[in-house]
Protein backbone atom coordinates (compact mmCIF):
# COMPACT_ATOMS: atom_id res chain seq x y z
CA UNK A 1 0.00 0.00 0.00
CA UNK A 2 1.42 3.39 -0.92
CA UNK A 3 1.21 5.91 1.90
CA UNK A 4 0.44 8.80 -0.41
CA UNK A 5 -3.06 7.45 -1.04
CA UNK A 6 -3.86 7.96 2.63
CA UNK A 7 -3.45 11.72 2.43
CA UNK A 8 -5.97 13.80 4.34
CA UNK A 9 -8.09 15.05 1.41
CA UNK A 10 -8.59 11.64 -0.21
CA UNK A 11 -9.51 9.98 3.09
CA UNK A 12 -11.82 12.80 4.10
CA UNK A 13 -13.70 12.54 0.79
CA UNK A 14 -13.77 8.73 1.04
CA UNK A 15 -15.24 8.80 4.56
CA UNK A 16 -17.92 11.28 3.52
CA UNK A 17 -19.03 8.94 0.72
CA UNK A 18 -19.13 6.08 3.25
CA UNK A 19 -21.29 8.21 5.57
CA UNK A 20 -23.70 9.55 2.97
CA UNK A 21 -23.77 6.58 0.58
CA UNK A 22 -23.56 8.91 -2.41
CA UNK A 23 -20.91 10.92 -4.26
CA UNK A 24 -23.44 13.69 -4.88
CA UNK A 25 -24.45 13.93 -1.21
CA UNK A 26 -20.82 13.76 -0.10
CA UNK A 27 -19.95 16.62 -2.45
CA UNK A 28 -22.77 18.73 -1.00
CA UNK A 29 -21.53 18.07 2.53
CA UNK A 30 -17.94 18.87 1.56
CA UNK A 31 -18.94 21.89 -0.54
CA UNK A 32 -16.96 20.65 -3.55
CA UNK A 33 -17.86 19.45 -7.03
CA UNK A 34 -19.03 15.85 -7.44
CA UNK A 35 -16.25 15.34 -9.97
CA UNK A 36 -13.65 16.16 -7.31
CA UNK A 37 -15.06 13.47 -5.01
CA UNK A 38 -15.21 10.96 -7.88
CA UNK A 39 -11.55 11.63 -8.74
CA UNK A 40 -10.41 11.04 -5.16
CA UNK A 41 -12.36 7.77 -4.90
CA UNK A 42 -11.03 6.60 -8.27
CA UNK A 43 -7.50 7.50 -7.19
CA UNK A 44 -7.80 5.52 -3.98
CA UNK A 45 -9.13 2.49 -5.82
CA UNK A 46 -6.39 2.72 -8.47
CA UNK A 47 -3.57 3.08 -5.95
CA UNK A 48 -4.90 0.27 -3.77
CA UNK A 49 -5.72 -1.82 -6.83
CA UNK A 50 -9.15 -2.77 -5.50
CA UNK A 51 -12.71 -1.53 -5.58
CA UNK A 52 -13.88 0.06 -2.33
CA UNK A 53 -17.61 0.33 -3.02
CA UNK A 54 -20.49 -1.62 -4.44
CA UNK A 55 -22.18 0.69 -6.95
CA UNK A 56 -25.95 0.31 -6.55
CA UNK A 57 -28.91 2.06 -8.14
CA UNK A 58 -29.63 3.92 -4.92
CA UNK A 59 -26.07 4.78 -3.95
CA UNK A 60 -22.72 3.40 -2.92
CA UNK A 61 -22.07 0.87 -0.14
CA UNK A 62 -18.53 0.06 1.06
CA UNK A 63 -17.46 -3.51 0.33
CA UNK A 64 -15.16 -5.53 2.60
CA UNK A 65 -12.07 -3.57 1.49
CA UNK A 66 -13.95 -0.30 1.89
CA UNK A 67 -15.02 -1.22 5.41
CA UNK A 68 -11.40 -2.00 6.35
CA UNK A 69 -10.18 1.31 4.95
CA UNK A 70 -13.01 3.22 6.65
CA UNK A 71 -12.14 1.66 10.01
CA UNK A 72 -8.48 2.64 9.51
CA UNK A 73 -9.41 6.19 8.49
CA UNK A 74 -11.63 6.65 11.53
CA UNK A 75 -8.87 5.45 13.87
CA UNK A 76 -6.44 7.91 12.28
CA UNK A 77 -8.97 10.73 12.64
CA UNK A 78 -9.53 9.89 16.28
CA UNK A 79 -5.80 9.70 17.00
CA UNK A 80 -5.26 13.11 15.44
CA UNK A 81 -8.13 14.59 17.46
CA UNK A 82 -6.83 13.01 20.67
CA UNK A 83 -3.27 14.25 20.20
CA UNK A 84 -4.50 17.71 19.23
CA UNK A 85 -6.66 17.75 22.34
CA UNK A 86 -3.76 16.70 24.56
CA UNK A 87 -1.56 19.42 23.10
CA UNK A 88 -4.30 21.98 23.65
CA UNK A 89 -4.76 20.78 27.24
CA UNK A 90 -1.12 21.68 27.96
CA UNK A 91 -2.04 25.35 27.58
CA UNK A 92 -5.58 25.06 28.87
CA UNK A 93 -8.78 24.13 27.07
CA UNK A 94 -8.70 26.95 24.52
CA UNK A 95 -9.63 25.23 21.29
CA UNK A 96 -11.27 22.01 20.17
CA UNK A 97 -14.29 20.54 18.44
CA UNK A 98 -17.04 18.38 19.92
CA UNK A 99 -19.34 16.37 17.63
CA UNK A 100 -22.69 15.50 19.20
CA UNK A 101 -25.46 13.35 17.78
CA UNK A 102 -28.85 13.35 19.48
CA UNK A 103 -32.48 12.41 19.16
CA UNK A 104 -34.72 15.35 18.35
CA UNK A 105 -36.20 15.92 21.80
CA UNK A 106 -32.91 16.90 23.40
CA UNK A 107 -31.62 18.93 20.46
CA UNK A 108 -34.32 21.62 20.46
CA UNK A 109 -33.52 23.34 23.76
CA UNK A 110 -31.60 21.18 26.23
CA UNK A 111 -28.30 20.60 24.39
CA UNK A 112 -28.00 24.12 22.87
CA UNK A 113 -28.48 25.60 26.35
CA UNK A 114 -25.72 23.40 27.79
CA UNK A 115 -23.40 24.29 24.90
CA UNK A 116 -23.95 28.01 25.52
CA UNK A 117 -23.22 27.54 29.23
CA UNK A 118 -20.08 25.52 28.48
CA UNK A 119 -18.76 28.15 26.09
CA UNK A 120 -19.03 30.83 28.78
CA UNK A 121 -15.98 29.11 30.27
CA UNK A 122 -14.39 27.63 27.13
CA UNK A 123 -15.15 30.13 24.37
CA UNK A 124 -12.77 28.52 21.87
CA UNK A 125 -14.61 25.18 21.69
CA UNK A 126 -16.67 24.54 18.54
CA UNK A 127 -19.63 22.16 18.35
CA UNK A 128 -21.41 20.13 15.67
CA UNK A 129 -24.90 18.94 16.61
CA UNK A 130 -26.69 16.47 14.35
CA UNK A 131 -30.20 15.11 14.91
CA UNK A 132 -31.04 11.56 13.88
CA UNK A 133 -33.30 8.68 14.80
CA UNK A 134 -32.93 6.87 18.10
CA UNK A 135 -31.63 3.73 16.40
CA UNK A 136 -28.93 5.67 14.55
CA UNK A 137 -27.29 7.41 17.52
CA UNK A 138 -25.30 4.42 18.82
CA UNK A 139 -24.19 3.45 15.31
CA UNK A 140 -22.77 6.90 14.61
CA UNK A 141 -20.94 6.97 17.95
CA UNK A 142 -19.60 3.43 17.41
CA UNK A 143 -18.44 4.31 13.87
CA UNK A 144 -16.61 7.40 15.11
CA UNK A 145 -18.88 9.84 13.29
CA UNK A 146 -19.73 11.54 16.60
CA UNK A 147 -17.91 11.95 19.90
CA UNK A 148 -20.99 11.95 22.12
CA UNK A 149 -24.45 10.46 21.64
CA UNK A 150 -27.51 11.53 23.61
CA UNK A 151 -30.44 9.21 23.17
CA UNK A 152 -33.23 7.23 24.77
CA UNK A 153 -32.43 3.58 25.24
CA UNK A 154 -33.52 0.46 27.04
CA UNK A 155 -31.33 -2.12 25.25
CA UNK A 156 -27.53 -2.40 25.72
CA UNK A 157 -25.51 -1.58 22.59
CA UNK A 158 -22.28 -3.41 21.74
CA UNK A 159 -19.20 -1.19 21.47
CA UNK A 160 -20.82 1.65 23.43
CA UNK A 161 -19.68 3.11 26.74
CA UNK A 162 -22.57 4.60 28.71
CA UNK A 163 -21.35 7.68 30.58
CA UNK A 164 -24.73 8.23 32.23
CA UNK A 165 -28.02 6.35 32.33
CA UNK A 166 -30.79 8.56 33.66
CA UNK A 167 -34.51 7.92 34.18
CA UNK A 168 -36.57 9.70 31.53
CA UNK A 169 -40.18 8.66 32.10
CA UNK A 170 -42.83 9.69 29.61
CA UNK A 171 -44.99 12.51 30.96
CA UNK A 172 -48.38 13.79 29.85
CA UNK A 173 -47.85 17.34 28.60
CA UNK A 174 -50.75 19.79 28.55
CA UNK A 175 -51.65 23.45 28.94
CA UNK A 176 -51.65 24.82 32.48
CA UNK A 177 -55.44 25.28 32.35
CA UNK A 178 -56.17 21.72 31.17
CA UNK A 179 -58.84 19.86 33.22
CA UNK A 180 -56.19 17.32 34.33
CA UNK A 181 -53.48 19.89 35.06
CA UNK A 182 -54.00 19.76 38.82
CA UNK A 183 -53.49 15.99 39.10
CA UNK A 184 -50.30 14.59 40.67
CA UNK A 185 -50.52 11.52 38.42
CA UNK A 186 -52.71 10.44 35.55
CA UNK A 187 -53.23 7.18 33.69
CA UNK A 188 -53.25 6.66 29.97
CA UNK A 189 -56.92 5.64 30.25
CA UNK A 190 -57.68 9.16 31.54
CA UNK A 191 -55.84 11.07 28.82
CA UNK A 192 -57.31 9.07 25.93
CA UNK A 193 -60.53 11.00 26.52
CA UNK A 194 -58.78 14.17 25.29
CA UNK A 195 -57.34 15.21 21.89
CA UNK A 196 -53.97 13.45 21.56
CA UNK A 197 -50.93 14.74 19.68
CA UNK A 198 -48.63 11.81 18.94
CA UNK A 199 -45.42 10.98 17.08
CA UNK A 200 -45.55 8.76 14.02
CA UNK A 201 -46.23 5.02 14.29
CA UNK A 202 -42.59 4.04 13.73
CA UNK A 203 -41.32 6.05 16.74
CA UNK A 204 -40.18 4.39 19.97
CA UNK A 205 -42.55 6.55 22.03
CA UNK A 206 -45.54 5.53 19.92
CA UNK A 207 -44.44 1.90 20.38
CA UNK A 208 -44.51 2.33 24.18
CA UNK A 209 -47.97 3.89 24.03
CA UNK A 210 -49.27 1.06 21.87
CA UNK A 211 -47.90 -1.56 24.28
CA UNK A 212 -49.60 0.17 27.20
CA UNK A 213 -52.91 0.43 25.33
CA UNK A 214 -52.77 -3.20 24.22
CA UNK A 215 -52.14 -4.39 27.78
CA UNK A 216 -55.11 -2.39 29.08
CA UNK A 217 -57.45 -2.93 26.15
CA UNK A 218 -57.55 0.79 25.36
CA UNK A 219 -58.15 2.46 22.02
CA UNK A 220 -57.15 5.94 20.91
CA UNK A 221 -57.32 8.11 17.81
CA UNK A 222 -54.78 10.95 17.60
CA UNK A 223 -56.01 14.27 16.28
CA UNK A 224 -52.46 15.29 15.32
CA UNK A 225 -49.51 13.16 14.21
CA UNK A 226 -46.10 14.59 13.40
CA UNK A 227 -42.44 13.61 13.14
CA UNK A 228 -41.57 16.97 14.74
CA UNK A 229 -41.80 16.50 18.49
CA UNK A 230 -41.92 20.19 19.36
CA UNK A 231 -44.97 20.66 17.12
CA UNK A 232 -46.82 18.16 19.32
CA UNK A 233 -45.92 20.06 22.50
CA UNK A 234 -46.92 23.36 20.89
CA UNK A 235 -50.30 21.86 20.04
CA UNK A 236 -50.82 20.80 23.68
CA UNK A 237 -49.63 24.18 24.98
CA UNK A 238 -52.13 26.00 22.76
CA UNK A 239 -55.03 24.70 24.86
CA UNK A 240 -58.23 23.10 23.67
CA UNK A 241 -57.67 20.08 25.90
CA UNK A 242 -54.79 18.67 23.84
CA UNK A 243 -52.28 16.23 25.38
CA UNK A 244 -48.80 15.31 24.12
CA UNK A 245 -46.12 13.07 25.61
CA UNK A 246 -42.55 14.00 26.37
CA UNK A 247 -39.72 13.65 28.86
CA UNK A 248 -39.11 16.36 31.47
CA UNK A 249 -35.66 17.37 30.23
CA UNK A 250 -36.97 18.07 26.74
CA UNK A 251 -39.62 20.53 27.96
CA UNK A 252 -37.73 22.00 30.92
CA UNK A 253 -37.64 25.57 29.56
CA UNK A 254 -41.38 25.58 28.87
CA UNK A 255 -42.05 24.18 32.32
CA UNK A 256 -40.05 26.99 33.91
CA UNK A 257 -42.04 29.48 31.86
CA UNK A 258 -45.23 27.81 33.19
CA UNK A 259 -46.72 27.63 29.71
CA UNK A 260 -47.36 23.90 30.18
CA UNK A 261 -47.48 21.26 32.88
CA UNK A 262 -46.04 17.76 32.64
CA UNK A 263 -47.73 15.08 34.75
CA UNK A 264 -46.29 11.61 35.49
CA UNK A 265 -48.19 8.63 34.11
CA UNK A 266 -49.05 5.67 36.33
CA UNK A 267 -48.68 3.15 33.50
CA UNK A 268 -45.53 1.10 34.03
CA UNK A 269 -44.45 1.18 30.37
CA UNK A 270 -44.17 4.95 30.60
CA UNK A 271 -41.63 4.66 33.42
CA UNK A 272 -39.19 2.23 31.81
CA UNK A 273 -37.31 4.66 29.60
CA UNK A 274 -33.80 6.06 30.12
CA UNK A 275 -31.72 8.88 28.74
CA UNK A 276 -28.21 7.70 27.86
CA UNK A 277 -25.05 9.71 27.29
CA UNK A 278 -22.94 7.48 25.03
CA UNK A 279 -19.34 7.43 23.83
CA UNK A 280 -17.35 4.82 21.93
CA UNK A 281 -16.10 1.98 24.14
CA UNK A 282 -12.31 1.93 24.39
CA UNK A 283 -11.86 5.37 22.85
CA UNK A 284 -9.93 8.12 24.60
CA UNK A 285 -11.94 11.26 23.81
CA UNK A 286 -10.18 14.55 23.01
CA UNK A 287 -9.97 16.90 25.98
CA UNK A 288 -12.83 19.10 24.75
CA UNK A 289 -15.09 16.04 24.45
CA UNK A 290 -14.15 14.80 27.92
CA UNK A 291 -14.86 18.20 29.44
CA UNK A 292 -18.26 18.48 27.76
CA UNK A 293 -19.25 14.96 28.86
CA UNK A 294 -18.48 15.99 32.45
CA UNK A 295 -20.48 19.20 32.00
CA UNK A 296 -23.40 17.30 30.45
CA UNK A 297 -23.52 14.59 33.12
CA UNK A 298 -23.25 17.13 35.97
CA UNK A 299 -26.06 19.26 34.50
CA UNK A 300 -28.41 16.29 34.14
CA UNK A 301 -27.72 15.01 37.65
CA UNK A 302 -27.94 18.47 39.26
CA UNK A 303 -31.36 19.16 37.73
CA UNK A 304 -32.72 15.69 38.50
CA UNK A 305 -35.21 16.61 41.16
CA UNK A 306 -37.55 13.74 41.96
CA UNK A 307 -37.47 11.96 38.63
CA UNK A 308 -35.42 9.05 39.88
CA UNK A 309 -31.93 7.68 40.31
CA UNK A 310 -29.32 8.22 37.64
CA UNK A 311 -26.44 5.86 37.09
CA UNK A 312 -22.96 7.08 36.27
CA UNK A 313 -21.47 4.15 34.39
CA UNK A 314 -17.80 3.33 33.93
CA UNK A 315 -17.94 0.21 31.74
CA UNK A 316 -19.38 -0.87 28.43
CA UNK A 317 -23.14 -0.93 28.20
CA UNK A 318 -23.33 -4.68 28.07
CA UNK A 319 -22.20 -4.91 31.68
CA UNK A 320 -24.12 -1.98 33.11
CA UNK A 321 -26.59 -2.41 35.96
CA UNK A 322 -30.14 -1.30 35.45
Amino acid sequence: MQNRVLQETAMRYFLEVVRTGSIKDAALKLNVASSAVSRQIARLEAELDTLLFERRSRGMVPNAAGELLAAHARRVQQDIERVTGEINSLRGLRTGRVRIVSVEGFAYDFIPTLIAQFRERYAGIRFDLDVCSQGDVARRVRDGEADIGITLSSVPEAGIRVELRYPSPVLAVMASDHPLAGQRQVSFSQVTAYPLALPLKNSSLRHLLDISCSRQGLRYTPVLQSNHADALVSFAAAGGGGVAFYGEISVRTRLKAQSIVAIPLRDREMNERYLEVQTMAGRNLPEAGKAFVQHLVAAIQAAGGGLGRSEAVTGESGSNPE
